[in-house]
């Protein structure tokens, strides 16, 4: 399955109760109506653990660089691509996104290679 993770931060004049608000009633609701996707989840980041084991560094607390993290599952690669160019996309989510909630932003796209789940 195809990944996508966006890892970003919010603009500094931006509430995160609003970012919220707006993922839960338009973004969630967009994404997941696009024929590639498969579910979609926000992270808000806490905090997290720097560490190199090539270094021998041990691990220690830290901030995460990011604040959110969004990971979407798409049915494949190609079929994702074919749905970020679609009007709901280009047009409706993207420009919005970006102009008025997002400050800076980090885009990764894979395949999942293994998945788990606990018994």
């Amino acid at each position: 399955m195809a990944k996508e993770i966006i890892l970003y931060n919010l603009r500094d004049d931006v509430k995160e109760e609003d970012y919220i608000k707006w993922c839960e009633s338009f973004k969630g609701p967009l994404l997941l109506g696009l024929k590639a996707s498969k579910s979609f989840t926000l992270v808000r980041m806490m905090g997290g653990l720097t560490g190199n084991g090539q270094e021998g560094a041990a691990p220690a607390p830290t901030g995460s660089p990011y604040r959110f993290i969004g990971i979407l599952d798409a049915v494949s690669q190609e079929e994702w691509d074919r749905s970020r160019d679609t009007k709901a996309f280009k047009e409706d989510f993207f420009p919005q996104w970006f102009s008025k909630w997002v400050k800076d932003f980090y885009v990764l796209g894979g395949e999942e290679v293994y998945y788990g789940e606990s018994k």
